[in-house]
């Protein structure tokens, strides 16, 4: 008594597409997308001196790559662009996954203080 058994073929899917098809699912999650161009620690007294015209020094140098957060993780890199009175980023480099889950876990270095310049004069 041999019943013959009818199997049913397996879609094959390549893991890449399986990948696709997972992150197409979350095509419409919102999520907030932010450009840094720097951070620096400040002193409460330090911050309630600001007014116009304060400048504060940031931990980046001028003309280094800026990056780009979603919901607060480093994605990538790039430099700032006006656009039509608008500004905007070029995206220069992309953080890998696991360099930037690396980035993450890493602890980051403590900034220094910023020194407050006074207020530049209006008739300056």
């Amino acid at each position: 008594m041999s019943e013959e058994i009818e199997y049913q073929a397996l879609e094959s899917t390549t893991v890449a597409e399986q990948r696709a098809a997972d992150l197409h699912r979350l095509e419409d999650v919102p999520v907030e997308l932010a450009v840094e161009i720097g951070r620096t620690h400040m002193t409460i007294g330090e911050t309630l001196a600001l007014g116009p015209g304060s400048i504060v020094s940031l931990n980046r140098l001028a003309g280094e790559p800026v990056d780009l957060l979603v919901n607060g993780k480093r994605i990538a890199k790039g430099e700032v662009v006006v656009i039509d009175e608008e500004f905007g980023l070029r995206v220069t480099e992309v953080v890998a996954g696991e360099a930037a889950a690396a980035e993450i876990e890493a602890p980051v270095a403590p900034v220094a203080p910023a020194p407050v310049a006074p207020p530049v004069p209006a008739d300056a």
